[in-house]
């Protein structure tokens, strides 16, 4: 297996009405569907009373070796998820939302939040890409043992601009209390 995997997902994404003063519905993601075909425009896959459902888009979801740690991380948590980012500007295909990424990295979802101008919203990782990014962390995650930093001696170093440098000040004062 190499160094670098990509999954095919398919980005379920949900328009759902809600009461509210200043919007009507909201669109966000509900799920994925790992392995799914290549699709041009959006496809309505369910339809309700207050919701639809659609495959939005089909994206690469890749896994780097480097990023094992923070696979294992979501795949130690109760119920491991898959990262979406999305983009509600207005592009030009029309849809409302765009899939920019798909990711089962904790890590690289945070620094798209980071931003604050794109949605990142976690759902539920399916059983089959639970299997398929363990098996990918199995093989490729190697435990990097902690190395503490030593403590390296400053250098005193002579007085420059005309300032004593405040550790040989203390030292030429000697003890100081605060009650003197």
């Amino acid at each position: 297996m190499t160094a670098t995997v990509s999954i095919p997902i398919g980005v379920v994404i949900a328009r759902e009405d809600i009461d509210s003063k200043w919007e009507d519905h909201v669109w966000r993601p509900i799920g994925v569907l790992p392995g799914a075909a290549e699709i041009e425009r959006w496809k309505e896959i369910g339809r309700g009373e207050g919701w639809e459902h659609y495959h939005a888009a089909t994206v690469p979801m890749e896994l780097f070796r480097k990023e094992t740690e923070s696979y294992k991380y979501n795949l130690e948590a109760r119920e491991p998820v898959v990262y979406i980012v999305l983009s509600d500007d207005d592009d030009e295909s029309g849809d409302p939302v765009s899939v920019h990424l798909v990711t089962a990295s904790p890590d690289e979802a945070a620094d798209y939040l980071d931003s604050g101008e794109l949605i990142v919203e976690p759902v539920a990782m399916p059983p089959e890409l639970i299997a398929l990014v363990s098996d990918f962390v199995a093989k490729h995650h190697v435990e990097e043992k902690f190395k503490k930093r030593k403590n390296t001696k400053m250098k005193l170093e002579e007085h420059k601009f005309g300032q004593e440098p405040i550790f040989e000040m203390r030292r030429r004062m000697g003890p100081m209390s605060e009650y003197e």
